[in-house]
């Protein structure tokens, strides 16, 4: 990407949340630990199973006495529903407020000194009427805005950035090896260390008790990770999701989400290392797909002997 871009991210949508008890009624659910989180600090988790299988992940940024959940538009009101299934007593309110804020993306060249932001991921601050900050994920990943509906562009133009696609969007953060709500983190199903969620900053394990913790904390503590989400670059053409990435006849990895040459895969580490490890060519149809490894990783997988 040789250009800073914005766009529009439709598929996004905003819950907003108030009131005495909003931070600790958190704190006990979700998987980050939100003793950072400020009018200058996002923060990135995820709300679990009790059984600790993905149900919902989000950024969380703070807006004067509120917070602004950032998340799967079309999931909100199931996150929602979640919410108040276990707030009980506690005084929080939780509001649907995709009628009133939209979502934007930031990335490319200089999107943080752009902006202004130059702490580090997740950094925060007022921008107009919302908020920006950048992706508590990665530092690569750019930044996000937080706004009234109708006022981002605006603001992102005069900044410098042109105006892209969503598109544009989503192929930046397949080469960053991000994995998206829904298509990549599929819900009742995906881990977190499987999804990679402890190395991109969504998951605690020092802050006390989260819903779906014991299996969480068991995984890593006990080395159990079986399967990792890794990029893929893909020759021919794009695999759909769910297909399954051979080595000869065997399944070593099933296919998430792509976009031209670009994707993601959830790989089998034992087949992987059975079939000779990284950099073992694949193949699903008439497509060539090369497994990777994000820059990112703080993992090791099986290295190809060729």
């Amino acid at each position: 990407m040789m250009k800073a871009n914005y766009c529009l991210l439709p598929g996004r949508g905003v819950l907003r949340l108030s009131g005495a008890d909003v931070l600790p009624f958190l704190q006990a659910l979700i998987t980050r630990d939100l003793d950072g989180l400020g009018p200058e600090r996002a923060v990135y988790g995820a709300l679990l199973t009790p059984q600790g299988k993905y149900l919902f992940d989000f950024f969380l940024v703070r807006r004067g006495d509120e917070l602004l959940l950032e998340g799967e538009a079309a999931r909100l009101e199931a996150l929602a529903k979640r919410l108040n299934m276990y707030r009980l007593r506690a005084d929080v309110k939780i509001e649907d407020a995709r009628a009133e804020w939209e979502v934007c993306a930031a990335f490319g060249p200089g999107t943080g000194a752009a902006l202004g932001l130059t702490d580090g991921t997740g950094t925060a601050q007022a921008y107009g009427e919302g908020v920006v900050f950048l992706d508590p994920r990665l530092e690569e990943a750019g930044a996000r805005i937080v706004a009234p509906i109708g006022q981002a562009g605006a603001m992102l133009a005069a900044a410098g950035f042109d105006p892209g696609e969503a598109s544009d969007y989503d192929y930046f953060r397949l080469g960053l090896a991000l994995p998206d709500s829904g298509r990549d983190l599929i819900v009742d199903k995906s881990l977190m260390l499987e999804s990679n969620l402890d190395c991109l900053h969504g998951v605690d394990f020092d802050k006390g008790c989260f819903v779906g913790q014991e299996l969480t904390a068991r995984t890593k503590y006990r080395a159990l990770v079986r399967k990792r989400l890794l990029p893929v670059r893909i020759d021919g053409p794009l695999p759909e999701p769910g297909a399954p990435l051979l080595a000869e006849d065997r399944e070593i990895a099933v296919m998430r989400s792509g976009q031209g040459d670009r994707g993601l895969a959830l790989v089998r580490i034992d087949r992987l290392a059975e079939a000779g490890g990284l950099g073992r060519s694949l193949t699903a149809g008439a497509a060539t797909v090369r497994l990777l490894m994000p820059d990112w990783a703080d993992f090791e997988l099986p290295e190809s002997e060729v």
